[in-house]
C-alpha cells in the first residue's frame, strides 16, 4: 500500500471483493481477449480460411497470461488502449498475430465485456437485495405484533406495528427486484457489429454473405455468455441501456436512504436501532454517543448513487448518429461507481438487518404519552352514541387537545387531556369510563398485524422461494 497517492474509498473502505475484482483491469483486459477467441473462434466455424485451429489454440493459452508491461508501453506511444493489447497479444501469439481483432472495431471487445461485466455485476446486486429481503422479512415477522408509534409529516399519528412499518421497505426492494428482472432481460451481446454496426468488413470478409454473418454475431454472443444480441447497433451498444441501468441502481439507492434516514430517526428517540459493536466508539468526544453511522454512512453513498442518472441520460442524448468519444471517460468513471455505490449500500443493509435492535419499553413510552390524542375519535363517536353532537363534541376536544398539547410542550407535564375531559361537564363521560374507551394501545393498529403476515404469506415468500437456490448469505460482520 503507498500513502502518497489519492486512493477510490468505495474500494479502500466500502465494497466487496467480487464487485472490486469485476471492474478490475485483470478482469477487462483478459476478457477483451476472452472476446478476441470467441471471434477468432466464430469465424472458423464458419468457414473463414484465414482463421485456423492452430491459431486459436495459441490465443487461448494466452487469454489469461497478459502482459501488462508490453501493453502499457505500447498505450503510451500510440495513446489507444485496444490496440495496444492488441499488440501485446500478438506478441505472444506470432501465429495468431495477423488475425487477432479481424473485421472488428474496438468497441467489439470494449462493449461486449462491459456488457458481461454488468450481467455478472447484477447478480451479485439481486443476490445482496434479496438477502436484506431475507433478513427484513424475518424482522417483519418477529415484530409484526409490536404496536408502535406512527408518524406522517414527523408527527406522531395512529399506531401501527413494528413488523408493519418494515413491511414498506420491503415492498420498495421488491420494486426493485422487479427493475433488475426486467433489465436482465435488457442486456443482451453487441456482438459482431464492425465499425458503425453495419457489418460491411463482415460481409467483405465472408464475401457477402449474410446467413454467415448474422451467424457470426449470435455465435459470438453465445461463446461470451449471452441467450441474445442487440439486433441494431450503432459503434457502441445502445448508450440508452447505461441510461436504465443507472436509473435501477438509484432505485436501490432511494429505497435504501429511506429505510436508513427513518432508522435514525428511531436512534434519536430511543426506540430502535443499529448493531453496535461492544468496542465501537460514537465519538471522540461524547463517549456516551451511540451513533447511527451505519446508516448515516449508508445515507451518504446513496445520495451519491442517486444523483448518477443525470450523467447518464446526458451521455445517452449526446451520442451524435453512430457514436461520440465524449462517453468514454465519464464511463470509465460512472459504470463502475454505479456497481460499486450499490454494492457498497447493500452490503450496509444487510449488515444492518441483520441485528436490528428494538427497545420495546421506549415504544410502550412514547404510545402512552400520545394515546390519549389517538383516542379522540373513538372518544367522539362515543359521545354521539351518547346523542350529543358531533360537531359541538368536536369542537370541545378539540379545545382540551390543544390546550393539553401546550402543557406538555411549555410546562413539561404529562399528557393531561383525559383529566381535562373528565372535568368538563359538557363531556358525558367520567374519568372511569374515559380509561375504559381509551383501552389498550394494541386495539388502535387496525390491521397492521394481519396485513405483515398476509405481505409475508403472499408476497414475500413466493418470491424468496423462486430464488432460494440463488440466495447467497452476504457477510454481515458488525466491523463493515
Amino acid at each position: 500500500m503507498t500513502y502518497d497517492i489519492y486512493r477510490e474509498p468505495l474500494v479502500s473502505r466500502y465494497t466487496s471483493r467480487a464487485m472490486q475484482e469485476l471492474f478490475s483491469e485483470r478482469f477487462k483486459f483478459t476478457h477483451w481477449r476472452r472476446c478476441w477467441v470467441a471471434l477468432a473462434e466464430a469465424q472458423h466455424e464458419l468457414g473463414l480460411a484465414a482463421v485456423s485451429a492452430e491459431m486459436i489454440a495459441q490465443l487461448k493459452a494466452y487469454v489469461d497470461k497478459v502482459n501488462y508491461d508490453v501493453a502499457i508501453a505500447k498505450e503510451q506511444e500510440i495513446r489507444h488502449d485496444v490496440m495496444a493489447h492488441v499488440y501485446a497479444y500478438g506478441q505472444q501469439c506470432p501465429l495468431a498475430e495477423p488475425i487477432i481483432h479481424l473485421g472488428a472495431t474496438s468497441q467489439f471487445v470494449v462493449c461486449n465485456t462491459d456488457l458481461i461485466i454488468q450481467k455478472r455485476a447484477l447478480t451479485l446486486i439481486k443476490n445482496a437485495l434479496l438477502q436484506v429481503i431475507a433478513n427484513l422479512a424475518a424482522f417483519c415477522d418477529q415484530h409484526k405484533d409490536l404496536a408502535t408509534l406512527g408518524f406522517t409529516h414527523y408527527q406522531p399519528a395512529q399506531p401501527t406495528t413494528v413488523g408493519k412499518r418494515n413491511t414498506l421497505y420491503i415492498h420498495d426492494l421488491l420494486m426493485d427486484l422487479d427493475s433488475i428482472e426486467h433489465l436482465e432481460g435488457q442486456i443482451k451481446a453487441r456482438g459482431a457489429k464492425g465499425t458503425v454496426g453495419t457489418q460491411a468488413t463482415f460481409i467483405e470478409l465472408f464475401n457477402g454473405d449474410h446467413r454467415k454473418v448474422r451467424e457470426l454475431d449470435r455465435l459470438v454472443a453465445k461463446k461470451l455468455g449471452f441467450d441474445q444480441v442487440f439486433a441494431v447497433t450503432g459503434q457502441t451498444y445502445p448508450r440508452k441501456l447505461d441510461m436504465k441501468t443507472s436509473e435501477t441502481l438509484a432505485g436501490i439507492g432511494a429505497s435504501a436512504h429511506k429505510f436508513a434516514v427513518d432508522l435514525r430517526l428511531l436512534s434519536n428517540l430511543k426506540m430502535q436501532e443499529e448493531p453496535f459493536a461492544s468496542k465501537q466508539v460514537g465519538s471522540s468526544a461524547m463517549a456516551y454517543k451511540r451513533n447511527p453511522m451505519r446508516s448515516e454512512r449508508m445515507t451518504g453513498l446513496a445520495r451519491k448513487l442517486m444523483g448518477l442518472p443525470a450523467n447518464f441520460a446526458a451521455t445517452a442524448a449526446n451520442q451524435w448518429f453512430e457514436r461520440t468519444l465524449d462517453d468514454s471517460a465519464i464511463r470509465r468513471m460512472d459504470l463502475a461507481q454505479a456497481f460499486l455505490l450499490t454494492d457498497a449500500v447493500l452490503r450496509l443493509y444487510v449488515n444492518i438487518t441483520s441485528d436490528m435492535v428494538v427497545y420495546p419499553k421506549q415504544i410502550e413510552k412514547h404510545l402512552k404519552e400520545e394515546l390519549p390524542f389517538m383516542a379522540t375519535e373513538k372518544i367522539l363517536m362515543a359521545c354521539v352514541e351518547r346523542g350529543y353532537s358531533r360537531q359541538e363534541m368536536h369542537e370541545v376536544i378539540r379545545e382540551h387537545s390543544v390546550a393539553a398539547g401546550l402543557d406538555v410542550k411549555n410546562q413539561g407535564l404529562d399528557n393531561n387531556l383525559l383529566k381535562r375531559l373528565a372535568e368538563d361537564e359538557r363531556i358525558p363521560f367520567g374519568r372511569q369510563e374515559l380509561d375504559d374507551l381509551l383501552g389498550n394501545y394494541q386495539q388502535y393498529t387496525g390491521r397492521a398485524a394481519a396485513q405483515t403476515e398476509e405481505f409475508l404469506l403472499e408476497v414475500v415468500a413466493p418470491v424468496l422461494a423462486r430464488y432460494k437456490d440463488q440466495l447467497s448469505v452476504i457477510d454481515a460482520s458488525l466491523s463493515v
